[in-house]
């Protein structure tokens, strides 16, 4: 590995407890801890996972426009951040959360993310932002231009983010942090910990993740990362997980991993997250791309991201070639391998619509040979996100 590789502040802790290295998007990251990949994946289907994702972006975007903890002020940095995005922002409510993506002229992604609006009166007109590692320098250098005078732009750049997933993640939360495991999912709240410490360390504890099970991400300051974390694995349900469970998680629960799955060039309807289009920017417009985007909402895109299961137990890995049965070539394998929960191999990619129907005998041309396949529903795993 390069010495000039970034560090979490969890470094030294995933070597402690035996984790196996690796680059991921100029960071050193654990791949896997001694349980390994299979054994971790079950683990968080079972009990509850940790993952260090400080890797990410994290930023504050308060408005310039109007005084902050008034409503004005949301509505300011709503429509500022509403010029890069299609979601509503507008109508988040205090401590919401909401799954975005930001566009390019032509509406392709640029970037998917995460958008909060802080539950407490006085930070009204500032949202916080939570963007993918490899991406984050070239987001925020958008934002900061595209916003120049009507927003500022402040990186989170001494905060770590953790993630535990899995049924049993809220029990652990709430042992840890007293409240937190009421939260509702998509939502944000402030909490001091340890809890009868006043002169504890602030905890943004958001109930959301990335692995189709419930969950909650903790965005702590740097220098209490380390002990927010061990008092975590302390909890018996409790075990670290590695970049390689991570990956298998997301693809049985049918969620994009970004620059595989979601590009510059692809838009929210051709990678079928169109829920990510609110109600009201679908009526007005607005956004970049619009008009592309809802053209393909309206006639359908030319292509669409689908779930695809390949026959036998060979995995189809990314940049498998798709072609109809006759031998015609119509779409791309963009994330693939072996689902532990679902118990056999799966994937995702982009095939021409006309073959996109749920059913459809595909071939996927795995080393050289035609490997049959079925276009599938996602997710391959039911998700259990709490919904209250």
């Amino acid at each position: 590995m390069s010495e000039n590789l970034k560090k979490t502040p969890l470094n030294e802790l995933h070597r402690a407890l035996g984790g196996k290295m690796v680059e991921f998007a100029g960071y050193e990251m654990p791949v896997q801890f001694p349980l390994g990949v299979l054994k971790e994946h079950q683990h968080t289907r079972e009990n509850a996972g940790l993952f260090d994702v400080s890797h990410m972006g994290q930023a504050f975007l308060t408005t310039t426009e109007a005084k902050i903890g008034t409503q004005e002020a949301h509505e300011k940095i709503a429509a500022a951040i509403e010029t890069l995005v299609p979601g509503e922002i507008k109508k988040l409510k205090q401590g919401g959360m909401r799954y975005s993506v930001l566009l390019n002229d032509d509406g392709g992604i640029l970037d998917d993310l995460m958008i909060t609006r802080p539950i407490r009166d006085e930070n009204q007109g500032t949202l916080f932002l939570v963007v993918n590692a490899a991406m984050k320098d070239q987001d925020f250098a958008l934002i900061e231009k595209k916003l120049d005078g009507i927003a500022k732009l402040e990186r989170a750049e001494r905060r770590a983010l953790l993630a535990i997933q899995g049924p049993k993640a809220a029990e652990v939360v709430e042992r840890i942090i007293p409240g937190a495991g009421e939260q509702t999912f998509m939502t944000m709240r402030p909490y001091s910990w340890p809890a009868n410490n006043n002169e504890g360390m602030k905890v943004l504890v958001s109930r959301c993740g990335y692995t189709g099970e419930d969950g909650f991400e903790l965005s702590v300051q740097v220098g209490f990362a380390e002990q927010l974390a061990k008092a975590l694995l302390a909890e018996p349900e409790v075990e670290p997980i590695g970049l390689g469970a991570r990956d298998s998680l997301r693809l049985e629960a049918g969620l994009c991993l970004y620059g595989h799955d979601l590009t510059p060039e692809t838009s929210p309807i051709e990678g079928n997250i169109g829920f990510a289009i609110g109600k009201r920017r679908r009526e007005e417009g607005g956004f970049p791309g619009a008009a592309r985007i809802l053209s393909e909402r309206e006639e359908g895109p030319s292509r669409l991201r689908v779930g695809i299961l390949p026959d036998g137990r060979a995995p189809a890995r990314e940049g498998t070639e798709i072609q109809s049965k006759d031998g015609k070539a119509i779409g791309t394998v963009t994330s693939g391998g072996f689902g532990p929960t679902f118990g056999g191999p799966i994937a995702m990619g982009y095939v021409a619509s006309e073959f996109a129907k749920t059913g459809t005998e595909v071939n996927l041309i795995i080393r050289g040979k035609a490997v049959s396949a079925k276009i599938a529903d996602m997710p391959f795993v039911p998700q259990n996100y709490y919904r209250g």
